[in-house]
This record gives C-alpha cells, sequence and structure tokens, in this order.
C-alpha cells in the first residue's frame, strides 16, 4: 500500500492528514475550550508525519485558520487546504453561499487569516442549489487564473458534479462524508481512482453500527490486531483506495498520536473484505 499520494500530480502528501474542524469551540464556533492543548495538537503534527491539514473558513469562524497560522506557520513542508462556501450564524448553524463574490472575497481572506500569498489546496465546501453551477465553477476558475489558489477540490459531490466541474477546471480533489458504515459515495471513491483525483473522507470514524459493537467485526478485528476500533477503520480507508486521504480530527494530543498509529497497520485482504462483507 502506498503511503503517499501526489494532489493533482504535484504535490505529494502522506495520506493519513489532519482534519482541524474540532479544534474550535463548541458547535465549531469561536475558540477552543483548551486553546493550549489545541496549538500542542497542531504542533505535534509535522513531528508525527502528518503533512497535509484540511481546514475551512467557516471553523470557528476563521479560528481554526488562525490556530494554524500560529502554531505552524511558514508551514515548511505541509500542505494547508481549506474551503469557503457557507457562512455561520451560531453553534451548530451552516449557512451555504457561493456566490461569486462570496467566493473569492472568502479565499482572499483566508489568504490573509492563514499568512500565505497562495492557497495550496482550496475547495468548494459545498455547490449552491441557489447559484447556478456555472458561476460557482467559474469563480473557482477565476482564483485559480488568479493565482490566488494553485488547485482547487470540491466537497459533497457525485461524479455527475465532478465531470461538470471537470469541464471549466482540474477537480484535484473530492472531500465527501464517507466511513466504514457509510458507503453512500463508492461511485465517487472509484470515479477519483480512475481519474487521479485525490478523495478527502470527512467524518472518517463515523458510527459502525452493528459492526462497533462487541463482539462485532471491526471490534474482533482490532482485538486481534492490538489497535483500536478507530484504527482500525483508518486502516480500512487507507486500503480501500489508494486515493484515499483521511482526515481524522482532534483537539488532543494523546488522540491524535492513536489516530497517526492507524498509518501502521496493514490489513490483509481477507481482514478488509471480512468487515465489507459484514457491513453488507
Amino acid at each position: 500500500m502506498t503511503s503517499t499520494f501526489r494532489i493533482g500530480g504535484k504535490i505529494e502528501v502522506n495520506r493519513l492528514g489532519f482534519g482541524a474542524m474540532q479544534i474550535t469551540g463548541h458547535g465549531v464556533w469561536g475558540p477552543p475550550r483548551d486553546r493550549a492543548e489545541a496549538i500542542r495538537v497542531l504542533k505535534r503534527l509535522p513531528e508525527l508525519g502528518v503533512n497535509f491539514i484540511d481546514t475551512a473558513d467557516s471553523y470557528g469562524p476563521d479560528v481554526s485558520e488562525q490556530l494554524i497560522r500560529e502554531a505552524l506557520h511558514p508551514y515548511d513542508g505541509l500542505l494547508i487546504a481549506t474551503k469557503a462556501g457557507f457562512t455561520r450564524s451560531g453553534p451548530d448553524m451552516w449557512h451555504i453561499n457561493c456566490r461569486p463574490e462570496h467566493l473569492i472575497a472568502s479565499a482572499k481572506k483566508s489568504l490573509q487569516k492563514l499568512g500565505l500569498e497562495q492557497i495550496a489546496l482550496w475547495q468548494l465546501h459545498r455547490i449552491d442549489s441557489r447559484v447556478p453551477h456555472a458561476e460557482q465553477f467559474g469563480a473557482v476558475k477565476q482564483l485559480l487564473d488568479e493565482g490566488l489558489i494553485a488547485q482547487a477540490g470540491l466537497s459533497e459531490v457525485s461524479v455527475a458534479d465532478i465531470k461538470a466541474a471537470s469541464a471549466v477546471f482540474p477537480v484535484a480533489t473530492v472531500q465527501n462524508n464517507y466511513n466504514l458504515a457509510d458507503r453512500h459515495s463508492d461511485d465517487v471513491v472509484d470515479y477519483c481512482a480512475a481519474n487521479g483525483i485525490g478523495f478527502i473522507p470527512y467524518y472518517p470514524l463515523g458510527g459502525g453500527g452493528e459492526l462497533t459493537k462487541a463482539g462485532g467485526a471491526l471490534d474482533m478485528l482490532a482485538k486481534a490486531k492490538g489497535a483500536t476500533q478507530g484504527q482500525v477503520a483508518l486502516a480500512w480507508l487507507l486500503k480501500r483506495s489508494p486515493v484515499m486521504l483521511p482526515i481524522p480530527g482532534t483537539s488532543k494530543v494523546a488522540h491524535l498520536k492513536e489516530n497517526v498509529g492507524a498509518a501502521a497497520i496493514a490489513l490483509t485482504d481477507a481482514e478488509f473484505a471480512s468487515l465489507d462483507r459484514k457491513r453488507r
């Protein structure tokens, strides 16, 4: 299993990354409860070999980007990816806004918050049903053409969406909800693999239902491996496809180290298939 992936065929990253949503406050709103620990988590990332960090302007909002800059700037050897397309009005409150002027202004603001001259990977956080797709994709192309972003991705999209966007700009990554229990994006994963597009599963440790119960398939395999269920679930994702880039997030150093340990767990084809079969 290859441990790295070259995003857009250009920037090589270790496949197990970090999602920086949980370093904000409750409801992804405001500062973290333990700011010092959040900074420690971020600082440990390069020490543990994590060089791909995913965030968004709406996490906080702005809080995640600011903490990343404080802890890690100037990002030597790191790829910091961010997203735009949501506005916030309070804890757990999200409002899609992908009007071109908002997307462009958000990208420029992220540049300032992160202390960058160019964002290496910028992602459309959602496709807005109220705005013509051509206008949203056109805004992404403008950001690329003006050099404000180097590469662009999409989030929570179908294969048809990827094809439509690809007619306007090169799609480097796709970020959908995907985990061992929630496989609704299987066709998207396969399309990304066939086309060299990085697939970033958010919520990679999502509820496993029957699999996670004591004596269940995931529980039994984890015990056999001397690992946690979460580590095995991440190992399953890494084996699922060579374009898979899981981004488990946490606000605790101990949990971070546990997650990163998943990269060292190798599942056999039979072990992988057993979890897939039990899910069905």
